[in-house]
């Protein structure tokens, strides 16, 4: 077989550079090359040349350089940067590959293909912000929902719409954030609890649970939320797999939660770039990170066998 590198694009917070030397060195016992620090925000192109390397001085020519490209890094995406992430993709695999990983962006065509594919989720509404007798109605339907922006993380613009004054202060947002499409969960009865499942290859890695603090309900770790043990049962870890499989993401983490009303879990979100675990929230139990970076070079050896 001949000579393999792959470029990466790691996190370096939260334990990310730890992560990314033990990737390395799996990756150099399969006699495959890593050059790391890829960050196609520091790129230029000069007509189908992609220059770019981990000190923005474009050293490296990415179409002749590297095999595979693995971005795993949630935090410093820019559009600059996912859009050249789209270009590399029709050149080499990509992990995850792109149109996976755009997909999952967007909460509307995530939740969108997971129903059309039988997988339950919350109940939406999507529609254009004039729209505002639709987003009255939405209201008398349901005695408390959720607006998202469709391309948020980490709990970050989400609101919860329980009364009128809410859905007034929801119009004025809209109007300043100039945001031209509402997408819009009915809230869902829960004990304030989920389980975050990781998926890699087709492979359950790991889940855990995360709780929301007092008073409040968003269970995401930003918004305040903590994590704790979590032993899942069967059916959350198929449930994970199929929405996996649907999205068609290599990596994911996928948050399910208990519909207290309807009696059954559902998905509530899939993510491309689930966090490994830090070091405090290794010292809490969850050892995960060895099996996930071994599925992941596993993986990165399986695709670029495949050139």
């Amino acid at each position: 077989m001949s000579k393999r590198t792959i470029g990466m694009w790691i996190y370096q917070n939260g334990g990310g550079k730890e992560i990314e030397e033990k990737i390395k060195k799996q990756l150099q016992e399969r006699e495959i090359t890593s050059i790391t620090g890829v960050n196609l925000n520091k790129a230029i192109v000069s007509n189908d040349s992609i220059l770019c390397d981990s000190h923005g001085n474009c050293t490296y020519n990415l179409k002749d350089s590297i095999d595979l490209f693995f971005s795993y890094n949630a935090g410093e995406q820019t559009p600059y940067q996912t859009y050249l992430y789209q270009t590399l993709n029709k050149l080499m695999p990509t992990i995850n590959n792109y149109e996976s990983f755009k997909l999952t962006e967007d909460k509307f065509q995530t939740s969108f293909l997971l129903k059309h594919n039988g997988i339950a989720t919350a109940d939406y509404e999507f529609f254009h912000k004039d729209n505002h007798l639709h987003l009255d109605n939405i209201m008398n339907k349901w005695s408390s929902a959720v607006f998202k922006p469709l391309d948020g993380w980490g709990g970050k613009g989400l609101t919860k719409i329980e009364q009128e004054s809410d859905i007034s202060l929801l119009k004025l947002s809209l109007e300043q954030l100039n945001l031209s499409q509402v997408y819009i969960e009915k809230f869902i009865n829960y004990d304030n609890t989920d389980y975050r499942v990781d998926i890699v290859d087709g492979n359950y890695i790991a889940c855990y649970g995360r709780k929301a603090r007092d008073g409040d309900w968003k269970t995401n770790i930003t918004s305040g939320g903590s994590i704790f043990i979590r032993e899942p049962e069967d059916e959350v870890v198929q449930l994970a797999l199929k929405a996996a499989k649907v999205t068609g993401l290599e990596i994911a983490g996928v948050d399910i939660l208990y519909d207290r009303e309807k009696e059954e879990y559902i998905v509530l979100e899939v993510n491309g770039i689930p966090a490994f675990a830090t070091q405090e929230q290794e010292a809490l139990g969850l050892d995960f990170n060895d099996k996930k970076i071994k599925h992941i070079v596993e993986l990165i050896d399986k695709r670029t066998s495949l050139k």
